[in-house]
């Protein structure tokens, strides 16, 4: 039973309830929404065909709104592209709106020509083309070409080093964020914060609408990185590793490191933890993965990371079915090889509250005594949470009569959601309710011992205070 959870993005590839339901089957755990694409009505429909399909498997999804914050780009070329060689000069002109040839295009980011100088290093379309900046001319940024190639309408650009001044919530993202309050998202991830005042401001606006999604930081510029990378993973409900920007920005070299210092980070505050980006990127094309691509996933897992996503591999690739299974069976074999933390989390830790405390507590225990499984009996979810940033190789099975909690936990690694309205008036009844609910799904058997977390005041939101040892 596969830990890891699978994050697949939705496309054209993905969207007919047919491959909805044989993606949930193969092992996606959440679908991610790209607000850089498609329309407020297009992805209502995916969000009402998610749930529903979700809901006819009796499997928790998560649903995570990816914003698309202040992606830079090139405007439109007359023949959707241009053909550039190495020492060809193009000017980037943020106040032309015409349609570009291969001596002049316009940027959509007017800020551009007042954040570069001479000596700057331009990278366009994911670094595959580079610009050397000349001059810089009012609107007009002269730029030598210095790795040519075919460049096509709306390509990303990104600053070496990074120093350009966007900010992270664009115009859109704030009007995307109010329709994401309609649809109940569980996440939501920001593009391109540089601080934790981007997450702060991004979190209010959320609230402000009326949602209640987590926020994932998509770590992807050099400032997040370099300077105020602890602030925004404490400042946020969890990480992306957006490894495509991040490389373009801070060369491709750095990125396993910085992948491995991320998650790493992400356990010791206690977030969730994503890794991303051309994960299986040979599957959009191929029906097999490189071995490369399944070290690396395997690496991920190994890692400790919460979830791996695939992007345009489900989104429009040729085989969105087959990169799941592949992801899926990945994650089941690196996970059989992954070192269990727990002695050492347990040496230097020190418990932030009571939950917490219960949390690791059965941890602990359940992995001393060689226990079946962990029955958390949770409101919110945070009781999975806490026990979910440890890998102990025991089951988390988080019982909650909260459909958004539900929902929220299908993104944490090693815990198995289940809904399950209950009766109980006490902790004791309502322990024995959750037991014999997982008896009825075959999960737990006579003999079976069990760890139980759960609080004396039933269905009180931070409560947990109780640990039970029970044998079924």
């Amino acid at each position: 039973m596969k830990q890891t959870k699978i994050i697949a993005t939705m496309g054209p590839a993905s969207s007919s309830l047919e491959m909805m339901e044989k993606l949930i089957k193969a092992g996606v755990n959440v679908f991610r929404l790209n607000f850089s694409h498609g329309t407020h009505e297009f992805q209502a429909d995916n969000v009402k065909n998610i749930r529903k399909t979700a809901a006819k498997l009796s499997v928790p999804v998560a649903i995570m709104g990816d914003l698309q914050g202040p992606k830079i780009r090139v405007s439109k070329f007359e023949n959707n592209q241009v053909d550039l060689s190495n020492g060809d000069v193009i000017v980037l002109d943020t106040a032309f709106d015409g349609l570009g040839n291969a001596k002049l295009v316009g940027v959509d980011y007017k800020e551009l020509a007042h954040d570069v100088k001479p000596q700057d290093i331009l990278l366009l379309d994911d670094g595959k083309i580079t610009f050397t900046v000349a001059k810089v001319e009012g609107s007009k940024i002269t730029c030598n070409v210095t790795q040519g190639g075919i460049l096509k309408n709306n390509k990303g650009i990104n600053k070496l080093g990074g120093g350009l001044t966007a900010p992270a919530l664009t115009e859109k993202d704030l009007e995307d964020i109010k329709f994401i309050a309609t649809q109940n998202l569980d996440y939501v991830a920001v593009s391109f914060p540089k601080e934790e005042g981007d997450i702060i401001f991004a979190r209010r606006k959320l609230v402000e609408a009326g949602s209640k999604a987590q926020i994932i930081a998509k770590i992807e510029r050099t400032e997040a990185v370099f300077k105020n990378l602890d602030a925004i993973i404490k400042a946020s409900d969890g990480v992306m590793v957006a490894r495509g920007d991040l490389a373009v920005e801070v060369g491709e070299a750095l990125v396993p490191g910085m992948q491995k210092k991320m998650v790493r980070l992400c356990h010791k505050y206690h977030k969730v933890s994503i890794v991303a980006t051309q994960m299986l990127e040979s599957m959009i094309e191929n029906p097999v993965a490189t071995r490369a691509e399944v070290s690396d996933i395997a690496n991920a897992v190994l890692d400790g990371t919460d979830a791996v996503m695939l992007s345009a591999e489900t989104a429009s690739g040729n085989y969105p079915l087959q990169a799941v299974e592949t992801m899926a069976r990945v994650c089941e074999e690196a996970e059989k090889m992954a070192d269990n933390n727990i002695e050492a989390h347990f040496v230097h830790e020190k418990f932030a509250n009571t939950q917490q405390t219960i949390s690791m507590a059965a941890l602990f225990t359940a992995y001393h005594m060689e226990a079946k499984a962990i029955v958390a009996l949770t409101t919110s979810g945070a009781t999975a949470r806490w026990m979910s940033r440890v890998i102990s190789g025991v089951p988390i099975y988080a019982i909650t009569d909260s459909q958004e909690a539900l929902q929220s936990m299908a993104m944490y690694r090693g815990v198995y959601p289940f809904f399950m309205q209950h009766h109980a008036t006490n902790s004791h009844e309502h322990a024995n309710e959750a037991c014999d609910f997982l008896r009825r799904q075959h999960i737990l058997a006579e003999g079976d011992m069990i760890i139980a977390t759960m609080g004396e005041r039933v269905s009180k939101i931070g409560s947990t205070n109780s640990l039970k040892i029970i044998k079924i």
